[in-house]
């Protein structure tokens, strides 16, 4: 069963780091199996709608995103955002 990786940014509190996390993170991700399906800032947001940026990865399982998660290369991404930014980022299992 796929599985969604979902990870929004509280707050970015250093743009030179969020970018170096991003260098990084987006090759680790894909690489571990991971498909970007949407990354960015809201077009329209409703009820308690935030307008932070979001981004949403499918995965072929939930095993797997966890894997990335904890993988080596995904770890040297988080070394690089290093308190960049605040974020909430849960793993979803698909429908």
């Amino acid at each position: 069963m796929t599985a969604y990786w979902i990870s929004t940014y509280v707050e970015v509190t250093d743009e030179d780091k969020l970018a170096a996390y991003a260098a990084l993170a987006g090759p680790a991700l894909v690489g571990a199996g991971g498909t970007f399906l949407a990354r960015g800032l809201p077009e329209q947001v409703y009820e308690a709608g935030r307008e932070t940026r979001t981004v949403l990865i499918e995965f072929p399982s939930v095993e797997a995103a966890v894997a990335a998660h904890d993988s080596d290369a995904y770890r040297e991404a988080l070394a690089a955002l290093d308190g960049g930014a605040v974020r909430d980022l849960r793993i979803v299992p698909g429908a």
